[in-house]
């Protein structure tokens, strides 16, 4: 029996590689120092899972920003408006990575990023492939070569890990109409077998594909290229071990094309189906050679191992197989996981009855060796002390006072239909919306949050640490709010934000202030690229002790005579957006959510505030893999969302934002969200996000990003305009707002005000053609 690790966490234990980064985009450190920081954090990583004693150890795991716009540049799928970088500019592979994944804007330069979309059903993003018909790719980098020579120096037993080439063509996009991607396949597999043999010449002898879309409803048409493709890649190497991994769900209907690929090792998340055990036991991989990877300690979430359970997942394969046909896995990447509950040392923050039952990354590790040592019968003191801790501490989570709260689950109980709905339908609320705000055509928002300096978050540090009052503090929120709400109005912006200084994250701001959430000191998770999230730990029943937003957007509201809007995180954002609970299903956590979003909405229109915005930008991302189970979390999202927006009155305007999605499938229950408006991501898409939206004919507000937040580069004015020109096409000009794809938090005060007042006068641009127009 052997153990496995799919995927470390790449943005080390205390965020260096988000802080490298960004200081080497603003130029304050030089491409060998970032070099440097990602061989340290590559080396601890490696060092960390063999003194843990684990087998086999990725390696091309790690990123400077992503796994599959890596992959893009190893095969040389480098979009054509970056050619002039590559072949004139000669950019180093490190620069071109960011600029294809953030834009380029200098130089005399102005290019536009690649589009980012969610990574399945996680909150990690990754960068999308392009391609056109008849695309050539050849291998462009060997980063995948040399960071598997980088572990062989170091005495690592490394695997590398390639994401697989049907799958990176599923990942990605046709850019030009007539072909579909996967006939790429011809032209894009010589590049992974020229990979593959140098990595064999390198001394490789397992290496791990991830072919993920495995796990999603697939074509006959599809699965016979799964199975030409691997049928090629045992030809051509009939020494190499292949371990096949996929995650986040069963194989489903692709089993039977699964379990007739020629590879050594197959991977099984059991966590998210541990019935395909059973089915895969009973088929004919019995007979077989192949070695079946048990995906059994989770990959996803926080929560310890429950060793008893995983035990007898683990004999009931061994006594089939034998154990030296069973190997132990995470049940995918640990990319999704914080690095070392070590770290949290506050037992105010973290309490030590609920840290009992948590593992991060470096537990999981640890979880893996100590369930290989149970398995095996080793008479280990270590393991046997482990197994006596694990049983306890699950113990102690079944029975805790901590968990449960009657009063909350008495509520949810008692929700009925009208509490799911507005007053009057959309056509009704809008006219008394139109009467009360009085807004022009094509009205100017912004998503929410507003350039978070490292001024604005040192001030946040020292009054944790006690270092500045509540009173000093809340002085400098007053002025740098008054002082936001002053220069949008100067601007010409229409609808207001306060700009969300008091906040740190989006989730994390209303976990902090929710009952039945703890939080974590250092447990970061890689969002995308160097943004970094520390999800909030749902561990029990959640309520809202007390008003949580009504202060700050009440205070901006008292500074202007214009409209402000109230901002909140929705019910299924902050589900997916956390690590949940796993003692109950996750749709009865979100309506306990949504009622305690339902009760600060009221507050905030009590309050005086007329617009309201929940954001929702995970609805999408929540949907499960497999249509077959749509339909239930589709009810039950939108019915949260629902519940979360329908105590209000009707003139009250419900806005919500929604980012990085695809809404084809789902855009008949985005109208059942029954949002007044919805913002979308749609400048990276060049809108053609909104396509859903036109063919649906969607009957309420919406307003399209006309910029790409995620890009330092400032679009012009015309930029914006030909893109609202696309909506209009589509949809009609009374139905339109104009705003940024998302929040403005993480961008710098000289590009956001350059980039909103560009949005403002094409705003205004806009309505003076619609007057000539008319």
């Amino acid at each position: 029996m052997q153990t496995q690790n799919l995927g470390y966490p790449r943005i080390g234990s205390q965020r260096e590689l988000k802080k490298a980064s960004e200081q080497y985009w603003a130029g304050k450190l030089s491409a060998q120092q970032l070099m440097q920081t990602g061989s340290a954090i590559r080396l601890h990583n490696w060092k960390l899972q063999k003194d843990a004693g684990i087998d086999l150890i990725p390696c091309n795991d790690f990123s400077f920003y992503d796994q599959v716009l890596d992959t893009s540049l190893m095969v040389g799928a480098i979009p054509a408006r970056y050619h002039d970088l590559v072949q004139e500019k000669q950019l180093p592979h490190i620069d071109l990575l960011f600029a294809m994944a953030r834009g380029y804007q200098k130089d005399g330069y102005d290019i536009t990023a690649m589009e980012m979309t969610k990574w399945f059903d996680t909150n990690y993003h990754y960068i999308v492939p392009e391609f056109t018909a008849n695309q050539q790719f050849t291998l462009f980098s060997n980063k995948a070569l040399n960071e598997f020579s980088e572990a062989r120096q170091h005495g690592i037993p490394a695997k590398p890990v390639l994401l697989g080439p049907v799958s990176y063509l599923l990942l990605g996009k046709e850019k030009e109409p007539g072909f579909h991607r996967l006939e790429l396949i011809k032209n894009l597999l010589p590049v992974y077998l020229e990979m593959l043999s140098k990595l064999e010449e390198a001394g490789a002898y397992y290496i791990q594909l991830d072919e993920p879309c495995l796990s999603l409803d697939l074509t006959d048409a599809e699965r016979k290229v799964f199975t030409k493709t691997y049928q090629e890649i045992r030809n051509k190497f009939p020494q190499l071990q292949l371990i096949l991994a996929s995650y986040f769900e069963c194989y489903g209907e692709n089993l039977a094309t699964v379990l007739s690929l020629p590879v050594q090792v197959l991977h099984l998340d059991l966590v998210r189906c541990p019935s395909q055990l059973d089915d895969i036991l009973a088929t004919e991989i019995v007979r077989t050679r192949t070695v079946l990877s048990l995906g059994v300690v989770d990959g996803r979430n926080i929560w310890k191992n429950n060793f008893e359970h995983t035990l007898a997942l683990i004999n009931k394969a061994v006594a089939k197989l034998g154990a030296d046909r069973v190997w132990l896995a995470p049940s995918c990447s640990l990319l999704h996981v914080p690095c070392d509950l070590e770290l949290e040392k506050n037992e105010k923050t973290l309490a030590p009855e609920i840290r009992q039952w948590l593992a991060f990354a470096k537990q999981k590790i640890e979880e893996l060796v100590t369930l290989k040592q149970l398995a095996a019968g080793e008479n280990n003191e270590i393991a046997n002390a482990r197994l006596k801790e694990n049983i306890t501490a699950n113990n102690n989570r079944k029975t805790s006072a901590l968990i449960h709260n009657s009063t909350v689950k008495d509520r949810v109980a008692a929700i009925t239909p009208k509490d799911a709905s507005r007053n009057s339908v959309f056509a009704d609320r809008k006219k008394l919306q139109h009467e009360a705000l009085k807004l022009p055509l094509f009205p100017t928002t912004t998503i929410g949050s507003f350039p978070q300096t490292a001024e604005v978050r040192s001030w946040r540090a020292k009054w944790k640490k006690g270092e500045l009052t509540q009173e000093q503090y809340d002085e400098l929120i007053e002025k740098e709010t008054e002082a936001s709400i002053r220069w949008q109005e100067e601007m010409g912006i229409d609808v207001l934000v306060h700009g969300e200084f008091e906040r740190n994250d989006m989730v994390e701001y209303f976990g902090e202030q929710l009952s039945g959430f703890v939080f974590s000191q250092n447990g970061w998770v890689q969002s995308y690229g160097s943004r970094c999230v520390k999800p909030p730990i749902i561990y029990g029943d959640v309520s809202r002790p007390a008003p949580m937003t009504i202060r700050w957007t009440s205070y901006a509201q008292s500074l202007t005579g214009k409209p402000v809007k109230g901002m909140l995180t929705g019910p299924v954002t902050i589900l997916q957006w956390s690590f949940v609970r796993n003692d109950q299903p996750r749709s009865e956590t979100c309506t306990q959510i949504a009622l305690a979003i339902r009760d600060e909405v009221i507050g905030l229109e009590q309050s005086g505030i007329g617009l309201i915005q929940i954001d929702e930008p995970a609805i999408r991302e929540g949907l499960p893999l497999r249509r077959e189970h749509w339909s239930d979390y589709l009810n039950w999202a939108v019915r949260a969302f629902r519940i979360s927006a329908s105590g209000v009155k009707d003139a009250t305007q419900i806005h919500t934002h929604m980012c990085y999605s695809e809404f084809n499938d789902i855009i008949s229950q985005i109208a059942d969200m029954d949002a007044d408006v919805i913002t979308i991501e749609c400048s990276r898409s060049q809108m053609e996000l909104l396509d859903a939206f036109a063919e649906f004919k969607y009957p309420n507000e919406i307003g399209p990003g006309v910029y790409d937040i995620h890009s330092p580069r400032v679009p012009s004015k015309e930029e914006m305009i030909r893109l609202m020109e696309k909506a209009r096409a589509v949809i009609p000009s009374e139905q339109l707002w104009v705003n940024p794809d998302c929040g403005l938090k993480t961008r710098g005060w000289s590009e956001t005000k350059a980039a909103l007042q560009e949005m403002v006068e094409a705003a205004r641009e806009l309505r003076k053609n619609m007057a000539v127009q008319a």
